[in-house]
């Protein structure tokens, strides 16, 4: 098993397998209606995280899934990965998780018995660490190693946080560092050292928890996480759902340490470049950046961190929040503004 690739196994790896934007909204139509149910209270209008349906005044009911090709070599760490990635849409909604359905496709005579087993492990460890079982799923042959989780949480329906209620002169703070995409893309290359990949490891199998505790602060008004359109594109998505347009502060926006290096010399995936050609005409860019740090605003993260768009007196409050859950590098990057949607950064 030691010597199975899985990224060599796979034509893209994490939220970089994404379909892009651009691309995404062409093929699910330009015009999202609210569907005619009162108790779905978050469909696809404003492309949130997960769906969200009322079942009585106490209790609304999560419903997501996320899955991907490897992002990593190591089986147990892609399933580790994968499910961590998929459980942080519940978090993203306000919400905790409580029970999860695996989705594994495995190419069975490229891969081992161990390996698969190793990945499924992988994801059964990090739902013991949420607290939740993983009861059951689907598998089939497929071409590439594919896996993630139906993921199915609970949050109060006065507790739901959408990414389309952000007010303007809220304050925008980002949970983990940037640039996952960068040193996923090292990894395949050859190029990540030890200290890279313990970087890796260590930001995308950290479960964004966090999120059902911002759920309690009415000073939170919109959150999601950051995924495989990055940064600037998740930050559209916040703009766009709300009515309004955003201020960005490069210097404000944690990179991970790792990739600071890798991105100036031009490591980064794919996405990156579909990223940009789908919304970069949204975005005005400071002068002075160097297109390294554009790229590094739109590269891919998988299981990235959390958005959060807070009243300015709740700074303080959700920044404490972020640093008792060990969220060492959360910062605030930004402020919401009136306008149209679009991100400006400086």
């Amino acid at each position: 098993m030691s010597e199975v690739k899985l990224t060599q196994l796979s034509h893209g790896g994490g939220c970089g397998c994404k379909i892009a934007p651009a691309l995404l909204q062409q093929i699910l139509g330009e015009t999202k209606v609210k569907l005619p149910f009162a108790n779905l209270l978050v469909g696809t209008e404003t492309s949130d995280d997960a769906a969200v349906y009322r079942l009585n005044n106490q209790q609304a009911i999560i419903a997501t899934t996320d899955f991907f090709m490897p992002i990593v070599d190591d089986p147990f760490d892609f399933g580790r990965i994968a499910a961590t990635n998929a459980l942080s849409d519940v978090y993203a909604m306000g919400g905790t998780p409580i029970m999860a359905l695996a989705i594994v496709g495995m190419p069975i005579n490229a891969l081992p018995v161990e390996a698969i087993r190793a990945i499924l492990q992988g994801g059964e460890a990090v739902c013991e660490a949420a607290g939740i079982p993983l009861a059951g799923g689907h598998s089939i042959d497929s071409a590439e190693p594919i896996y993630g989780l139906v993921a199915i949480g609970i949050v109060h329906p006065d507790r739901l946080k959408k990414n389309s209620e952000a007010q303007a002169g809220d304050v925008l703070i980002l949970g983990k560092g940037l640039g996952v995409g960068v040193l996923a893309q090292a990894l395949k290359k050859g190029a990540l050292s030890a200290n890279g990949y313990a970087q890796l490891i260590a930001s995308t199998t950290q479960l964004n928890t966090v999120g059902s505790e911002l759920s309690g602060l009415n000073g939170v008004h919109a959150l999601t996480d950051v995924t495989g359109f990055g940064l600037l594109g998740h930050l559209l998505e916040m703009c766009r759902g709300s009515g309004l347009a955003a201020a960005l502060q490069y210097d404000h926006v944690p990179i991970l340490s790792e990739a600071l290096l890798l991105a100036q010399q031009g490591y980064g995936p794919s996405a990156i470049n579909q990223n940009l050609a789908s919304y970069g005409n949204e975005v005005d860019f400071a002068a002075h950046l160097e297109n390294w740090q554009r790229r590094l605003l739109a590269d891919s993260q998988t299981s990235g961190g959390l958005l959060v768009a807070v009243a300015p007196d709740t700074v303080d409050e959700v920044l404490s929040c972020f640093d008792r859950a060990g969220f060492a590098e959360a910062a605030a990057i930004g402020t919401m503004m009136q306008g149209d949607p679009r991100v400006v950064v400086s």
